[in-house]
């Protein structure tokens, strides 16, 4: 893998770096060995510059707009996969056969419903807990309830947990949103799809029939999907920094779920919302551009933009195509604030402004429009998030644990606190 060297010179000495080269992507320093030889750190705040990993699960070209989940293009998987079957593809690393479909949807079919003292677990909570506070806490107790696949040293423990996360988390997301409405835990349905059961649990109610919508059920399908991983983002790391101590693999996705809950993070979709909201109506757009323009206004355009992706995003024009035919199948495609985003997208790709500085929406811009469509309220916005995020939790977890080379993370500092000082007796301070 490294066939070149990098030399790094430092008070006249020379200390030779192997370049590794990755399938795709940028050539990598290993600089492993740099503080035995050299006695220096090297400072990467945010880790933007460092890979603290090697993985074969996800890889995003930001400067061409690319995702690619094991090599297949998010575009592709899109328009002809489903979120179940990039769930396999992601845990597995292959498309899946038939046969193979067929059992994986049947073994997280069969793992939706909780454990029935977990109801209880429920009743702990606030009714106006946030649900994110609920699913941190309930993901967490999960260990205490399934004793049997805690044992990460075990192939089929980790199987098991795995397979059960999956098949658990939007039970228990759905159970959350119930509890802060006052209404009843809705049982999930076993012929019902991965993302068809999870609207049914949202939004059936004992007193009648509830029928899931083929084009909801598509969107939210989309949505899982889109959102299943995103190469070594804050929460993915978050779970393999919890999962390089050996904690239990519950413990370690409730990890990640804290970390998502972030407005920088999971709460991206939220925020944009609010501020297609603020912004209010069409022919108020130009003052909002103005402001965004202006360094000395606080003002940001949310859902613009993006950490990795220097051009398009590649999600937003999937989750555009989702927005268009949920507004339409429920009439209200003439929405106000639909109206405001698309016009702002269009000002915002044809803005030298905007332009110069690549500022292309992105995901969040059309997935909170799509979920208030639905009758999701914005407190619901991130749980959905994890629900989908939990495969690329599981999968990269389950990676790290059976990477030979790995190791406790362990990051380093650049210390710029006092020297060594002596303590000085209470009565001379």
């Amino acid at each position: 893998m490294a066939d070149r060297k990098a030399t790094l010179t430092l008070d006249g000495k020379d200390f030779d770096l192997p370049v590794l080269n990755p399938t795709l992507g940028p050539d990598v320093l290993d600089i492993r060995k740099l503080y035995a030889q050299a006695d220096v750190f090297t400072y990467d705040p945010g880790f933007t510059s460092t890979a603290a990993c090697e993985s074969a699960i996800t890889y995003i070209d930001g400067d061409l707009g690319e995702l690619l989940y094991r090599g297949y293009p998010i575009e592709q998987l899109a328009e002809k996969s489903s979120h179940v079957e990039v769930c396999y593809l992601l845990m597995y690393g292959e498309l899946p056969t038939a046969a193979q479909l067929s059992d994986f949807t049947q073994r997280i079919t069969r793992h939706t419903m909780v454990h029935e003292q977990m109801h209880n677990f429920f009743r702990g909570f606030r009714r106006d807990s946030h649900p994110m506070a609920t699913m941190v806490g309930v993901v967490g107790a999960m260990s205490a309830f399934y004793h049997d696949s805690l044992d990460i040293n075990d192939p089929w423990h980790r199987e098991v947990a795995s397979i059960r996360m999956i098949a658990k988390l939007p039970t228990i997301a759905a159970m959350a949103y119930k509890y802060s409405i006052g209404q009843p835990f809705v049982y999930p349905k076993n012929a019902l799809s991965y993302a068809g059961n999870f609207l049914n649990m949202c939004f059936a109610v004992p007193t009648e029939e509830y029928v899931v919508s083929p084009v909801l059920e598509k969107a939210m399908d989309r949505i899982m999907m889109l959102h299943a991983d995103h190469e070594q983002n804050a929460s993915t790391s978050t779970v393999r920094l919890a999962g390089s101590s050996g904690a239990n693999p519950f413990a370690c996705i409730a990890a990640g779920i804290a970390c998502l809950w972030g407005p920088a993070h999971g709460g991206a979709n939220q925020a944009c919302l609010e501020m297609l909201r603020q912004i209010g109506s069409v022919e108020r757009i130009p003052e909002f551009i103005a402001r965004a323009k202006d360094k000395n206004d606080p003002f940001r355009l949310m859902g613009f933009g993006h950490r990795v992706y220097k051009n398009f995003d590649p999600r937003a024009r999937v989750m555009k195509e989702s927005a268009d035919e949920v507004l339409g199948l429920l009439g209200i495609e003439n929405n106000e604030t639909l109206q405001v985003a698309k016009e702002l997208e269009k000002i915002a790709l044809e803005d030298e402004y905007f332009v110069s500085k690549k500022l292309y929406p992105n995901v969040d811009f059309y997935s909170g429009i799509i979920l208030e469509a639905m009758g999701f309220p914005t407190s619901m916005f991130t749980p959905i998030f994890a629900i989908s995020r939990t495969i690329g939790w599981i999968s990269q977890w389950k990676e790290m644990i059976s990477d030979p080379a790995g190791k406790i993370g362990r990051p380093r500092q650049l210390y710029i606190g006092p020297e060594k000082r002596d303590y000085v007796d209470l009565r001379n301070r």
